[in-house]
């Protein structure tokens, strides 16, 4: 039995924008409407818009919450004020991430977290055995994404704040087209801007004001050439339950003096011990060779690894890509060769991210 896709209450806007639609982690989405290309060349340049209601939302209440998601996370949440968000991930007890998601934290005892919406199915259970009632969802709002070196200006004439005065990683409630609405400086492309949630009626609004403004409609095409451009993981690729944050290039999220107990220290603790035996890298391709997702990784005619997402950068034109590779073959400016059909390709190691927006 074919399972009937979900849709966001943006779907029949999207196709009367002539929207190429697919489906992603239960649900009917935009691939693109105008083409890729202008669409990643749009947030690059001014700024677009994405519907990501797809996206999972748990709310968190009660006394001793924070506690109790400390135990999850590798991150310690205790740094985060009131306002302030964390981008981490839930561990298993292997140490592997079950997803990647942020926390938002909104007031004493009540947090907000958005997950993956293809990881759904196993991210629910666990939040729910490990926090009990403490966790409930809802698709009730609409969650758009506006992204772009000209996003916050555009976005600006609809929203009570002066949004200049929210930093990156911090959110808050305000009043947008004149309703409640919440929002936070946070994002997957590399560029200035927000994601906002908000009742369906005043998203549509506030949609086609944006559209109206030169605000460019993006999917999930252009959603994903960005966020490989700004060397950004994407769950089931770069991420999954047998790597571990320390392989993912995600150090930086593991604050292991800082905390006590959490489901997958003990997995960390023994990988850093004992030294890990991959790790994540960014690659540049020669020529105009792109590498795809599950392309072999070959070194001195021996497999050893495999392509975990790879495109022609729109931004810089070069074939970019990521993958694992053995620790050893991992310092910037190494060699190594991958199957591009029926012959080698050369690619070499880069630093992460390929692009950075330059700053306003």
């Amino acid at each position: 039995m074919i399972e009937k896709l979900q849709r966001t209450p943006l779907y029949d806007l999207h196709l009367e924008l002539g929207a190429k639609m697919v489906g992603f982690g239960g649900w009917e989405m935009p691939l693109n409407y105008q083409g890729i290309l202008a669409e990643h060349r749009a947030v690059r340049s001014r700024a677009g818009i994405f519907d990501v209601s797809h996206m999972s939302k748990f709310w968190f209440t009660g006394t001793g919450i924070l506690e109790k998601l400390q135990q999850l996370v590798p991150s310690n949440l205790a740094r985060l004020k009131p306002g302030q968000a964390q981008y981490t991930v839930l561990l298993n007890p292997q140490g592997g991430v079950i997803d990647d998601l942020i926390f938002y934290y909104l007031a004493e005892d009540s947090w907000l977290a958005i997950a993956n919406a293809s990881t759904k199915a196993q991210v629910q259970p666990w939040l729910e055995q490990n926090l009990a009632e403490m966790v409930y969802d809802s698709n009730e709002n609409l969650l758009l994404a506006v992204q772009g070196c000209k996003a916050i200006p555009i976005l600006q004439e609809f929203v009570s704040n002066d949004l200049s005065k929210l930093k990156r990683f911090e959110h808050q409630q305000l009043q947008i087209l004149g309703e409640t609405g919440w929002i936070a400086r946070t994002g997957y492309t590399g560029e200035d801007g927000v994601e906002i949630m908000i009742a369906p009626e005043v998203g549509k609004q506030l949609w086609q004001n944006l559209l109206d403004r030169g605000v460019a409609a993006c999917g999930l095409g252009c959603r994903d050439t960005l966020r490989l451009e700004a060397g950004m993981h994407l769950y089931g690729q770069e991420l999954d339950q047998s790597i571990s944050p320390l392989e993912a290039d995600l150090a930086w999220l593991v604050h292991l003096a800082e905390k006590g107990d959490f489901i997958g220290r003990a997995a960390l603790e023994s990988q850093l011990k004992a030294g890990i035996s991959c790790k994540l890298v960014a690659l540049t391709m020669e020529g105009k060779n792109i590498a795809r997702h599950d392309y072999e990784v070959v070194h001195n005619q021996e497999k050893i690894g495999k392509i975990t997402s790879g495109t022609m950068s729109p931004s810089l034109g070069v074939a970019i890509a990521l993958a694992y590779l053995p620790i050893e073959l991992t310092d910037l400016g190494q060699e190594i060769s991958v199957q591009v059909r029926d012959r080698l390709s050369v690619a070499t190691v880069v630093k992460r991210p390929h692009y950075k927006s330059p700053k306003p």
